[in-house]
């Protein structure tokens, strides 16, 4: 016989719907575990459903674990949701294993073991019980000497995050530069980080504006270089004029106070997707229903 204190203790496990935990229960003759078992091939059934939606709002946080830091990206459909303390938990749970595994990609996160199987069930799982297609986009995972310190910020309440490694300084100062990160946008570390192609491409845009002007061709040229630093400025971390004080650069910042900066990864929520047309009254419709 199933008991009310059975479908609850199959909710709290689950956090599926009541009546769904009374059917799992009911089609498995009151097993706890073959209910949840029912319950997670119910769900990947609906997460099936869900595949194909657009899935590009969610969050971004770091995650560090003393010499290593992981930072990730995990996708909603809409914003509304990835507010809910669910997907939150989701989220935090998929980072500290991350974090604490030995995994460098995609592929081998979604492997990982989590309070509710492998991080790809995990998600399976949270996409039933929220309604909504959820996945993790990114992940990116780093490692320091104890000479280097982590830098972490996160912006719009995780919209934006940024991870940055800083040799010689301090974390105030890898925060700072993080921040920077967060605001300016940048593309590079530096410009060796640049690849040649892309400076090249812009080098002939250059030289083809310059003449366009009128300019003959080595006035143009030397147009160029100055034009092209301007470029660096604009692409590279190091070299933007540092927000907190526009007479100096971050690389000029950071070496003021004893260290360099050896590392940027910066994610910035549903960069590059296609996003979902829908107002807040919308989603919070779209909950209702669900």
């Amino acid at each position: 016989m199933v008991t009310a204190q059975m479908v609850n203790e199959l909710r709290t496990m689950t956090g599926a719907g009541m009546m769904d935990c009374k059917k799992a229960l009911t089609e498995t003759n009151g097993d706890m575990d073959a209910a949840v078992e029912y319950l997670r091939d119910k769900g990947i059934a609906k997460a099936a459903k869900k595949a194909g939606r657009i899935a590009a709002e969610g969050l971004a946080n770091v995650y560090i674990s003393g010499n290593k830091a992981a930072i990730i990206e995990v996708n909603s459909e809409t914003d509304f949701v990835s507010k809910n303390e669910n997907f939150v938990a989701m989220v935090d749970e998929i980072g500290n294993a991350i974090v604490k595994s030995d995994v460098t990609n995609l592929e081998d996160a979604l492997k990982i073991a989590t309070s509710e199987g492998t991080v790809e069930e995990l998600i399976v799982a949270r996409t039933a019980t929220i309604g909504e297609k959820l996945s993790l986009r990114r992940i990116e995972v780093r490692t320091k000497t104890d000479e280097e310190v982590f830098g972490s910020y996160l912006h719009m309440g995780g919209k934006i995050a940024v991870l940055t490694v800083v040799k010689g300084a301090n974390e105030e100062v890898a925060r700072d530069v993080a921040m920077q990160a967060a605001a300016m946008k940048p593309e590079y570390l530096n410009e060796e980080s640049v690849p040649a192609d892309r400076v090249e491409k812009e080098k002939k845009f250059l030289i083809d504006q310059a003449m366009e002007e009128g300019k003959p061709a080595d006035i143009a040229e030397k147009m160029v270089a100055g034009r092209l630093k301007k470029f660096f400025k604009e692409i590279c971390l190091v070299d933007q004029a540092f927000i907190k004080d526009g007479d100096i650069d971050v690389k000029t910042y950071v070496k003021n106070n004893g260290g360099e900066v050896t590392d940027m990864v910066r994610f910035e929520v549903g960069e590059g997707m296609e996003h979902r047309s829908e107002n807040f009254a919308d989603e919070v419709m779209s909950q209702l229903k669900n």
